[in-house]
């Protein structure tokens, strides 16, 4: 868990707490239980009940849509629910006792998440155990929680010619400022420097794992990106990539928990040039020029 804060160590407050599914259900079981938390009264009651009654008309964006004390409801389908980033929901179904909870990175309309949890009761008790069932959902969460591997092909001799040397930038619209490829590494990795907002400071340097064989690789928890610097709690940067011809490098990159689409790096590589296009989720695509200045 973790919480955007200010310079004082004070949360945001209306945004930026990055949870665990799991702990976002307890969240959610707080206002079902009308505020109540192992017999201690956390929240007064008459918070809860304002939330589960919104009077404030959100209509324009979503047709029932209410909004009160930080909470979005749609009172006539009896849901009341905390939203975030790119559609991470908690929603409290009262009446029914459930509390629901999801996570994406995408945009819907959360009357129709509401319909299609409150539809799929089908008894006001618990139904008998179906292991059969459990089991094949059980395999089927598995199978798309795990990682398939993209192809890949050999390694051109441009991986040894250029791994390990330094291509410099100048200002450019993604902050790189240098950047390096370690390919031939045991432990294939990147290095970048990116410019800083302050020029009479020294720019930020981070570096990170490069899965050549298809799949991701995890680095530590930073506050960087590629060349940019990202606002709120760490993230994980992973990262793959494959040649696409004797010349062209692609480099597949996503911030996780961010909730956005990857982004992809094309790097091609003649002499001692280098060009970089971004292709950043967004924001049209981006191309630089750099050198190794050797």
């Amino acid at each position: 868990m973790s919480w955007q804060h200010d310079p004082q160590g004070i949360s945001n407050g209306g945004y930026g707490l990055y949870l665990q599914p799991r702990d976002m259900a307890k969240v959610g079981y707080l206002y079902l239980r009308d505020g109540s938390w192992e017999g201690k009264q956390l929240l007064p009651p008459a918070w809860i009940d304002k939330v589960s009654h919104a009077t404030v008309n959100m209509t324009p964006l979503e047709l029932g849509l209410r909004y009160s004390n930080l909470f979005w409801a749609l009172p006539d389908k009896h849901v009341y629910m905390a939203v975030g980033h790119h559609r991470q929901v908690i929603m409290i179904f009262p009446d029914l006792d459930i509390v629901a909870v999801t996570t994406g990175r995408g945009s819907f309309r959360l009357g129709e998440l509401a319909d299609f949890i409150s539809s799929s009761v089908k008894s006001d008790t618990a139904l008998p155990t179906d292991p059969a069932s459990a089991n094949l959902l059980a395999n089927k969460m598995r199978d798309v929680s795990t990682e398939k591997p993209t192809e890949v092909g050999a390694n051109p001799e441009m991986a040894a010619i250029i791994s390990g040397k330094m291509y410099r930038f100048p200002p450019n619209p993604i902050n790189v400022k240098s950047l390096s490829l370690i390919l031939t590494d045991p432990q294939p990795h990147y290095d970048m420097e990116a410019y800083a907002r302050d020029t009479t400071k020294a720019g930020s340097r981070f570096a990170g794992p490069i899965g050549l064989d298809g799949l991701y690789r995890k680095g530590e928890p930073t506050h960087h990106g590629f060349g940019e610097r990202l606002e709120g709690a760490p993230r994980v940067n992973a990262v793959k990539g494959i040649w696409q011809d004797d010349h062209t490098f692609v480099i597949d990159r996503l911030v996780l928990g961010l909730g956005q689409p990857r982004e992809r790096w094309t790097l091609t590589f003649g002499g001692e040039k280098l060009n970089v296009r971004a292709d950043i989720p967004e924001r049209p695509e981006i191309s630089i020029d750099g050198e190794t200045g050797e």
